[in-house]
């Protein structure tokens, strides 16, 4: 099944979110290569492409797990999350309709 994991930034989160960056890219890689993920992505704190030092507010991920129980143990290794980037992750089934 699908599921949804929304991580929330701390604020000022940008050095810390970098700092790990390669290592996050990673995992959403190996979902890729898994044929597992669907969408993944940050949310710009401002309303641009390229929101500079204003950083981002979190990230979205859409991904195939097992269970629910997967994907928060997925979610809760995530590097932004250890490194303290994440102030919380959210995971909850997602079911893709459209396209």
């Amino acid at each position: 099944m699908w599921y949804a994991i929304e991580g929330h930034d701390v604020p000022d989160s940008l050095a810390l979110r970098q700092s790990v960056r390669p290592a996050h890219l990673a995992r959403l890689q190996a979902l890729l290569d898994g044929g597992r993920l669907l969408v993944a992505g940050p949310c710009p704190a401002i309303d641009s492409p390229d929101p500079g030092p204003a950083g981002f507010s979190g990230s979205i991920v859409i991904a195939e797990f097992d269970s629910l129980d997967a994907a928060r143990e997925w979610a809760d290794a995530d590097p932004y999350l250890v490194a303290g980037a994440y102030a919380r992750v959210d995971v909850r089934p997602f079911l893709k309709v459209l396209p």
